[in-house]
């Protein structure tokens, strides 16, 4: 067998050429590795995202045919079914060897060590390439047990068309929460005066995506500073205040009821809501569905009044590649995973706002996409180049309400509010209990 310490410090030494060359070198000695390693070696990787699958079976296509006796065998599901799946093949020691990991589940799953750990492969020659702030996120007790393969962060989505027609600015670098809401009100049009608005001003609903960049650019925390309990400051309080009064106040935001029945990531781009706030990866559905209907673009979230330049943070984290402590072939499912994030790949394999981790792809014309909306896809490197806030911590799914409105976790709890059905303090003080009790566990 070719010993791993040869595979890893050749890296090292390819890491200053150019990047076309190290991909080529990349492959090169992932051949000569893998085919001593062994003449048939299959390895099964897992991903919840089915939209991205055709991409990556192409990128696997060519590791294949880079590394003749290797196979890959790949599953991609919905993330609603792929993590039950996974938590369900960890149980009976059956995980694939490479699958993919995120932010919000990384602590958790490296602490029920199902996680290799691959500090002694990477050093900071692998990782200058790459964007720190998404690196960073794979780092669990100073142990690097994930790797990442794209970045995502919340912006502010924008109807410029709905703005001109309100004879108003587009959000400014400069804006402050007044100002947001000055132009919330000024895009709340109810034609026919029935008290229900043909378009709002701005859209949220408890969901993560929509609340927690106004708790981060208010200098706000959800968690106390080791996160192993819920202690929301000051900061945080008056954010969550702030967005309940655009609903149940100012009525520039719907109560979320009113939008049963239709997908959220729709609401904005079928022309409902002027504002939006959610991941940079709706940009893809933004696209499908607006067309040219109208011009649109993205912003930051204005910083709040309580947040100085040194507690203003941007809320970011990465979709990251691992590998199961329990892999036979842990050598081959990290070459794999370096194939699968490097230079190797091309703009085009990262869909509408999924920042490519390596950063020469993401700062290149392809990946910026002048020609398409939004123009300013380089306001989400700016992001990047931030302070960052990821708000995760062990067991965030349970103590959230990930994904699911009307659970015991924050997420329900603020549509409860929203919906005008309960009081902001007492459902703080709920969400607080429930997700104390989670991470007591």
């Amino acid at each position: 067998m070719v010993p791993w310490i040869f595979f890893r410090e050749n890296i090292k030494q390819m890491n200053s050429q150019r990047p076309l060359r190290i991909g080529m070198a990349i492959s090169a000695l992932v051949l000569l590795f893998t085919t001593a390693v062994s003449a048939q070696t299959t390895i099964r990787y897992m991903m919840w995202d089915p939209a991205q699958l055709e991409v990556e079976q192409a990128a696997i296509a060519e590791f294949e045919v880079a590394n003749p006796g290797v196979t890959v065998e790949i599953q991609a599901m919905p993330p609603a079914d792929y993590w039950p799946r996974l938590s369900a093949l960890a149980a009976s020691g059956d995980l694939p060897d490479v699958f993919a990991m995120s932010s919000g589940f990384v602590q958790s799953w490296a602490e029920a060590d199902n996680l290799a750990d691959l500090s002694a492969v990477v050093d900071s020659a692998e990782l200058a390439p790459y964007y720190e702030s998404a690196t960073s996120v794979g780092v669990v007790n100073g142990v690097r047990v994930a790797f990442p393969q794209n970045w995502v962060a919340p912006v502010m989505y924008y109807n410029k068309t709905a703005f001109d027609a309100a004879g108003i600015e587009t959000p400014q670098p400069d804006w402050t929460w007044d100002d947001f809401l000055n132009a919330a009100k000024a895009l709340t049009v109810d034609e026919n005066a029935d008290g229900t608005p043909e378009q709002y001003g701005m859209w949220l609903y408890g969901r993560y995506a929509h609340v927690e960049p106004w708790i981060f650019r208010n200098g706000g925390r959800l968690l106390n500073e080791d996160k192993t309990a819920l202690d929301p400051s000051p900061e945080a309080i008056r954010a969550l205040e702030f967005l309940t009064s655009l609903v149940n106040e100012h009525g520039v935001a719907p109560p979320p009821a009113e939008m049963e029945g239709i997908r959220q990531q729709d609401v904005f781009p079928l022309g409902m809501a002027a504002m939006w706030v959610d991941g940079s990866w709706s940009i893809a559905n933004n696209r499908d569905i607006i067309g040219d209907t109208f011009e649109w673009g993205i912003a930051q979230v204005p910083i709040g009044p309580d947040a100085t330049d040194e507690t203003a943070r941007a809320y970011a984290w990465a979709d990251m590649l691992s590998v199961a402590k329990t892999s036979e072939n842990q050598d081959i499912a990290w070459a794999f995973i370096q194939h699968m994030v490097g230079p190797g790949r091309s703009a085009s394999d990262f869909l509408g706002g999924k920042v490519p981790a390596y950063r020469a792809i993401a700062e290149s014309d392809a990946w910026l996409e002048v020609d398409q909306q939004p123009s300013n896809k380089d306001l989400l490197l700016s992001i990047g180049a931030q302070p960052i806030e990821t708000g995760f911590s062990k067991d965030w799914s349970a103590w959230r309400g990930y994904a699911a409105a009307g659970t015991g976790g924050m997420n329900g709890e603020l549509d409860e509010v929203f919906n005008g059905r309960k009081d902001l303090d007492a459902a703080i003080d709920a969400f607080v209990a429930y997700g104390n009790d989670v991470l007591s566990r």
